[in-house]
Order: structure tokens, then C-alpha cells, then sequence
């Protein structure tokens, strides 16, 4: 008969994760491609970079229910929660129309952002 070996387990390193960079900031103005919103525009709330997602103002609303306590009320409370950012593209600002993004240096070093549909340049607004 075979007697069973214990072999001891492989440790496994988990690496923290990497920010991603990112083609939307907060404020600007982008248009939902994918899912329950699509079609919709509104404003970039917040900006994940770790998980690469993004809190648009008024979409992707989910409701969460909260104890009462001392300090606040209790209730059910509707919030936007955060897109993964691929399921969002920028407006672009001279036609309006949701377009992709490319990224060129200027002449002293900072990096632009160019919309592809008509080339113009989208400014960043922090």
C-alpha cells in the first residue's frame, strides 16, 4: 500500500496593483457606450486609476440601504457607482460627438490629448 506524502504548500506573492493611465480625468464630459446607460453623457465625478474605473455624475445608480445611527438618518440611498473606463469615451469639444483619444508632446514636454475625429486638442480641467 502507498503511503501519502504531505508536501508543503507554494506560498504565492500577491504584487499590489499597478495604476493604469488613464485617457479620462475628472470633469470631463464623456458618453456611455456599453450597458443599462448607453447613449447617456455626463461629468467624470472620481477616478480610479488602481482598478481603472470611473464615477460618471447620474449614471450607473445603485441604491444602498443604511442602518440609522446617532449622527444620520437611515434609508435607502441611490449613488453613482464607479464604470470600468472602457465602457466610456470623451466628447469631443468642437463637434460633440464621442471620439478617441491620442496623446502628443509638445514643444516643452507636457502631453496633450488630441481627439481623433477632428484634432482637436481636449484640454484637461483639474
Amino acid at each position: 500500500m502507498k503511503q501519502l506524502v504531505h508536501r508543503k504548500a507554494k506560498r504565492v506573492r500577491h504584487t499590489a496593483p499597478v495604476a493604469m493611465r488613464l485617457h479620462i480625468t475628472k470633469g470631463d464630459t464623456v458618453q456611455v457606450i456599453s450597458g443599462d446607460d448607453k447613449g447617456k453623457r455626463g461629468t467624470v465625478l472620481k477616478v480610479f486609476p488602481k482598478t481603472g474605473r470611473v464615477t460618471v455624475d447620474g449614471l450607473n445608480l445603485a441604491k444602498k440601504h443604511r442602518r440609522p445611527t446617532q449622527t444620520t438618518e437611515g434609508g435607502i440611498f441611490t449613488f453613482p457607482a464607479p464604470f470600468h473606463h472602457s465602457k466610456v469615451m470623451l466628447i469631443d469639444p468642437t463637434t460633440g460627438a464621442p471620439t478617441r483619444i491620442r496623446r502628443q508632446k509638445d514643444a516643452d514636454g507636457t502631453v496633450e490629448r488630441i481627439a481623433v475625429k477632428s484634432g482637436a486638442a481636449i484640454p484637461r480641467t483639474r
